[in-house]
């Protein structure tokens, strides 16, 4: 019934012409019939404009008949006109398949010259149509054509961060014997960022297929949205590549007796270990959740306690000569917590842990704003402890290698084994300093996601207690699933995150400066 060879429609109102490739039989539906004989055919637009059926895929937008029925259309054998018709006809062209980028069946209707139109009273409308039509099959083209050279906005939104995260470490340096009144090495925070940005990002290109071959890929919650279902078969824990990254270029770069390095790298790959063993559990148990939530937050909690009690017992390098100080903004000054320091300190692990851990749920979307996060602290602290400097600026270098593979979209994600790690390194260097006002300004990205569950899950117990019925506040929680379901894309929602995590940042450093 199908062949390879072009052939000849015949609809009645206006004789069109039809390239067939090989496909199985189809059939042309009653509707469509009466779409082109009514004369309408000629709005239905190419590429945005036209009909597509969904196993064929061409390169040009021409609009897609999707059936025929050989009973009701007359077609005739193209080989008998071809020699009369084809060295003059300039309007049909043959796709042959290696211009295709499908391998599936199509047919291709492309109307004729005007000539062919029956003649009648409404000739002129027809001709106008017929002109609507062809204009928009250019246009269809020429818009395909621009799409494919569109660079992809993942790269834009990457660019535009390294670029404000350049200048912005660029400038510290640039005023760091104001900031802190110590000689610092030139580029005291540009080069761990760079170092850790470069070496993160060719490790990337070991692990992703690493990962790929093992068949480390992420598990898609089945209660998210419908469009991450594409998502399925990516890879997951790439905390395993550029945490490391970003520790070891740390230690390296800073003072060798530096505790506070060590005690932040430790706390660091204590929670990047919890976040590995939940990985691991999800991709055997084959669902999103492996660690039970109670047992992941204890864990989270012990990790904040031993370090706070390491932090009693060791001799940290302080400018105030005394421990368990919280600096604040004029007119607070410096607040003695006293054992209380202890507990806050516990509570910010566990609250940073899983508050980028929430925000992980859109590509890029978490590495880019904890970046953010780390520079804010980085300068925040610099006055109290310029090697935990260091060590912020080495950790948002990492985050920054990271993203050019987690980048929309992703080919990798970093799991809980990386935002776990993540939340724990931000911890530490407050807990290290008593910046925990700067964290939470620092911070406002994965606060924000943390109230909107919380406030979720206690609006749909309220409504459920007085109506029976369980009510959401957001179309769905964490805040950026109700962003995505409410009709932005995924790059907008990450653009606007990494703006106001930016906006945030800068407002941390100043707060830190201005509190030590």
């Amino acid at each position: 019934m199908c062949s390879a060879k072009p052939c000849l429609l015949n609809l009645g109102l206006q004789q069109t012409r039809i390239m067939r490739r090989s496909c199985a039989p189809t059939r042309l539906p009653t509707s469509a019939v009466s779409l082109f004989s009514s004369g309408l055919y000629s709005f239905l637009k190419v590429s945005k404009f036209g009909i597509r059926n969904d196993e064929c895929k061409s390169r040009y937008g021409w609009v897609v008949v999707t059936a025929m029925d050989e009973d009701s259309l007359d077609f005739s054998s193209f080989d008998e006109r071809m020699d009369n018709e084809a060295a003059s006809n300039d309007d049909f062209r043959i796709l042959s398949s290696s211009e295709s980028e499908g391998s599936d069946s199509e047919v291709f209707v492309l109307p004729t010259t005007e000539g062919d139109l029956p003649h009648s009273s409404k000739k002129s409308n027809y001709s106008s149509h017929l002109d609507l039509s062809m204009t928009g099959h250019h246009l269809g083209i020429f818009h395909k054509k621009r799409r494919r050279r569109r660079i992809q906005p993942g790269a834009v939104l990457n660019l535009g961060l390294i670029t404000f995260l350049t200048i912005i470490v660029l400038l510290v340096d640039w005023c760091s014997w104001r900031i802190v009144r110590l000689p610092l090495p030139p580029f005291y925070m540009t080069r761990p960022f760079f170092i850790s940005a470069v070496l993160a990002s060719i490790s990337g290109y070991v692990f992703v297929p690493l990962l790929e071959s093992f068949k480390f890929h992420q598990i898609i919650r089945k209660e998210g949205p419908a469009a991450h279902f594409s998502k399925v078969g990516t890879p997951t824990m790439g905390g395993l590549f550029f945490i490391p990254v970003g520790i070891s270029v740390a230690i390296v770069l800073a003072s060798s007796s530096s505790v506070e390095v060590y005690g932040a790298a430790g706390a660091t790959l204590s929670f990047a270990a919890i976040g590995l063993i939940d990985d691991i559990l999800s991709l055997f148990k084959n669902h999103n959740y492996g660690l039970p939530g109670w047992i992941k937050l204890s864990l989270q909690a012990a990790v904040g306690i031993c370090f706070s009690y390491w932090l009693s017992s060791t001799n940290i390098s302080s400018p105030y000569s005394m421990k368990f100080l919280v600096p604040l903004p004029a007119p607070l000054g410096l607040v003695y917590l006293g054992k209380f320091y202890l507990f806050f300190s516990a509570f910010c692990f566990a609250s940073m842990g899983n508050g980028i851990n929430l925000t992980d749920g859109l590509d890029g979307l978490a590495g880019g704003t904890v970046a953010c996060a780390f520079i804010g602290m980085s300068i925040a602290v610099l006055p109290i402890c310029p090697d935990l400097a260091v060590f912020g600026s080495s950790m948002a270098g990492a985050c920054i290698g990271f993203l050019l593979h987690n980048r929309y979209k992703a080919s990798i994600f970093m799991g809980d084994t990386g935002s776990l790690a993540l939340g724990g390194a931000l911890a530490a260097m407050a807990a290290c300093t008593g910046m925990f006002f700067p964290l939470f300004i620092a911070s406002g990205v994965f606060v924000i996601e943390v109230i909107s569950v919380i406030m979720q899950v206690s609006f749909k117990k309220v409504t459920e207690r007085l109506y029976g019925v369980r009510r959401g506040l957001f179309l769905m929680a964490p805040f950026h699933h109700h962003l995505e379901l409410s009709g932005f894309k995924e790059p907008v929602i990450v653009g606007g995150a990494y703006t106001l995590s930016l906006l945030l940042s800068l407002v941390a450093a100043y707060i830190g400066l201005i509190s030590a």
